[in-house]
């Protein structure tokens, strides 16, 4: 009888060669905790081996992204939505801004509410469709943004965003629907989401200086910045977005209130929105804003804090596999 104690120790798995998943188990209202197993198993047919780790709270995506890239991994895969996907993103880069791991890819398995990044980069929505295609998606460099604005407690903080940050009746909405309940779904919370943001809405005073055009003092609805498409669960915000073409698509909605959004979103939903003339669009790599009201900020769906703002173009920052 052989002696188990003397054979040979399985090899450890490269890092790099093994995909690192963060997983917001309460994304799609809690279903993917619910599912995970069957989800990760579908996962695992594609990709073979993973690790996976779970988020426990606000921000923790951003460790858990950071710790895997520091202890090798160069696959980053977020599972949920937009919002987790952003603190996946800014897990790649430490405290003063220099990335963590420059050769290192990002993906997202989509399991969230609003889907909008998945739409511009082409991931299905369906979790079977997402892995095999993600896994088969070759590695190419996308551009991200950097946004430094006022925290809540007043502080100077910095995020990255991958997709789409604005500021205006967006983040009040941000506001709205992440205090709700996400049960209904994507397109129908944001829709309930808008309503209660723009009940009494009026268009906000915003100074605005773009790249090296003279600062504009303006009434503003939204004024958003498109490195993807879509924001809102589907709204086609910036439609001449591409996410590797070295600048934002900016949109700015002047006079948008309850009667747009209800008689209008059709246009809002399809990009028509751009040729009308209340909508402003032109490309632009760097953005300052500030207000002497209380203007609330959207990066990718999430809602960290107010104006004033500077928003940057970092070209090519990120590899993405989709």
């Amino acid at each position: 009888m052989s002696d188990s104690s003397n054979s040979p120790a399985a090899p450890v798995p490269d890092p790099a060669r093994v995909p690192y998943l963060v997983v917001n188990p309460k994304s799609a209202n809690g279903q993917t905790g619910r599912r995970w197993a069957e989800l990760e198993a579908i996962a695992r047919a594609s990709f073979g081996e993973v690790q996976v780790g779970h988020t426990t709270g606000p921000l923790h995506a951003i460790e858990l992204s950071r710790s895997a890239l520091q202890r090798g991994h160069r696959l980053i895969l977020a599972v949920g939505g937009d919002g987790t996907l952003n603190e996946v993103v800014n897990g790649f880069f430490r405290e003063d801004g220099s990335p963590v791991a420059p050769d290192a890819a990002v993906g997202i398995l989509p399991q969230g509410t609003g889907g909008d990044f998945r739409r511009t980069a082409g991931v299905p929505g369906n979790w079977s469709e997402a892995v095999r295609h993600v896994h088969e998606a070759p590695v190419r460099r996308i551009d991200l943004g950097r946004v430094r604005f006022r925290a809540h407690d007043g502080s100077e903080a910095v995020r990255y965003f991958i997709n789409v940050a604005s500021f205006g009746i967006s983040g009040n909405v941000d506001e709205a629907v992440n205090r709700a309940s996400k049960r209904f779904g994507g397109k129908l919370s944001f829709k309930l989401g808008s309503v209660r943001a723009l009940v009494g809405w009026t268009d906000c005073r915003v100074r605005i200086h773009a790249d090296d055009q003279p600062p504009e003092d303006l009434s503003v609805s939204v004024v958003a910045l498109g490195n993807g498409q879509f924001f809102g669960a589907g709204m086609r915000v910036a439609p001449e977005a591409k996410l590797d073409d070295g600048t934002f698509h900016a949109t700015i909605w002047q006079g948008f209130g309850f009667r747009t959004f209800a008689f209008k979103q059709a246009g809002i939903y399809s990009g028509e929105h751009a040729k009308w003339k209340n909508t402003r669009c032109f490309p632009v790599r760097r953005l300052s804003a500030e207000s002497d009201e209380r203007v609330l900020l959207d990066i990718d769906g999430e809602q960290p804090g107010t104006l004033p703002a500077t928003f940057e173009l970092l070209r090519g920052a990120v590899g993405l596999k989709a």
